[in-house]
């Protein structure tokens, strides 16, 4: 790597290698649907761990997830998303309310315009998959249970002449699912 040196000889600055540089291939980490993180098929039980693997965690714009240090990037294999949305916070009601969602890593976010909610359809099951924007690109797939939570906090909304059912949170509206009759 370079970098300037200073007259005590420590360096600063140092210039960034690019990611093929970097690039150590398949980690052989996968973190399955359920949010559990494993090593060639055996699961990290250590949560310390985890959690470091978690704050270097980036995807890229291919959709790719690598583990990114300043020496080295790994790919790793996300089945679904890198967090699991396990509880809910809710502070006031109607436009005013604010939901704080917390990981299965303990992060903690406050669905809004910077950690927007949004919802797709399994196109095997039909069945709803709620996700909130953690960081980067990262995103955390919602438990079922907090997912019934913001369905009992919902309510109906017209947004462009459409009926939605959905919740609030930081003064936006987000949707859980439409109450309009496909034509």
């Amino acid at each position: 790597m370079n970098a300037t040196t200073t007259e005590a000889g420590t360096a600063q600055n140092p210039v960034a290698p690019s990611f093929t540089d970097l690039n150590c291939g398949d980690f052989g980490l996968r973190i399955d649907r359920e949010g559990i993180w494993s090593y060639h098929g055996s699961p990290i039980t250590r949560q310390p761990l985890v959690r470091l693997f978690a704050s270097v965690l980036q995807r890229d714009p291919d959709g790719d997830f690598w583990l990114v240090t300043p020496v080295e990037r790994g790919r790793i294999q996300v089945d679904d998303a890198p967090f699991i949305g396990v509880e809910l916070t809710v502070d006031g009601s109607g436009a005013d309310q604010k939901l704080t969602l917390r990981t299965n890593l303990d992060d903690k976010v406050e669905i809004g315009e910077n950690h927007p909610l949004r919802v797709e359809t399994d196109p095997a099951s039909g069945t709803p998959r709620p996700y909130v924007s953690v960081r980067g690109g990262l995103e955390a797939r919602l438990g079922r249970s907090v997912f019934y939570e913001l369905v009992e906090l919902g309510h109906e909304e017209t947004v462009d002449g459409e009926a939605l059912f959905g919740v609030w949170s930081n003064g936006k509206f987000f949707p859980l699912g439409s109450l309009t009759e496909p034509a």
